[in-house]
């Protein structure tokens, strides 16, 4: 073989193999941009997506707290009530009570219901604690009561007792609310309970409803 034809074969050689790195350049070039692409447009979605669901949260927070701020249709309600432990009978203004100076030890309130009428003082305690008070009188229909009761005994934080003294048939309480009732089946009961077992007007969240006087 010549001289010039082994400088020709040794060219084309050298020429195939620049030829062949400039195309792995290129494939990784554009494989470099395809990743970028991708990757900007997987941080715009993931933004957009904790965007949204920020505002999501937001937005649920908003309706949760304007849920709590919103009165039960037909409640009663009375403002800054005092927290004091006392060792005497309370005359309290409303009937039955809904908060005020109270008894030390509250009333059992883990789904109790008394068949038998039960101290002001402690019970005022219990709705300190979270509790709903469903109480009624001789007007309430037996059926209602029986109702409750199952309801309250399924229902952690609420008691139940009659009380011969109140204007309504039925009447639930919580710290610093109260709603009347005729009758179990009334929509507002399962709402009153909602909202104010636990609710945001406690005093003291998460204190027991065990633990305390049992009659």
């Amino acid at each position: 073989m010549s001289s010039t034809s082994s400088k020709n074969t040794k060219k084309a050689k050298a020429d195939a193999r620049r030829a062949k790195i400039e195309e792995a350049r290129r494939i990784e070039q554009a494989r470099e941009r395809r990743n970028r692409i991708i990757t900007v447009a997987l941080s715009a979605a993931i933004l957009v997506g904790v965007a949204g669901g920020g505002w999501y949260l937001v937005d649920a927070a908003n309706e949760k707290e304007a849920a709590a701020a919103e009165p039960v249709s037909g409640e009663k309600t009375w403002g800054k009530l005092s927290q004091t432990h006392v060792d005497k009978q309370v005359d309290y203004p409303m009937t039955p009570p809904v908060g005020g100076d109270h008894a030390p030890v509250w009333q059992n309130c883990n789904g109790d219901v008394y068949t038998q009428q039960i101290q002001n003082e402690n019970a005022v305690h219990a709705l300190e604690h979270g509790a709903v008070w469903v109480t009624y009188n001789d007007k309430a229909a037996d059926a209602d009561v029986k109702a409750l009761a199952d309801k309250v005994a399924k229902t952690p934080y609420t008691l139940m007792s009659p009380y011969p003294g109140q204007s309504s048939p039925i009447t639930l309480s919580a710290w610093g609310h109260q709603l009347n009732v005729t009758e179990q089946s009334d929509p507002r009961v399962a709402e009153f309970l909602e909202k104010y077992v636990q609710g945001a007007q406690t005093p003291e969240p998460g204190a027991a409803c065990t633990g305390g006087k049992s009659a």
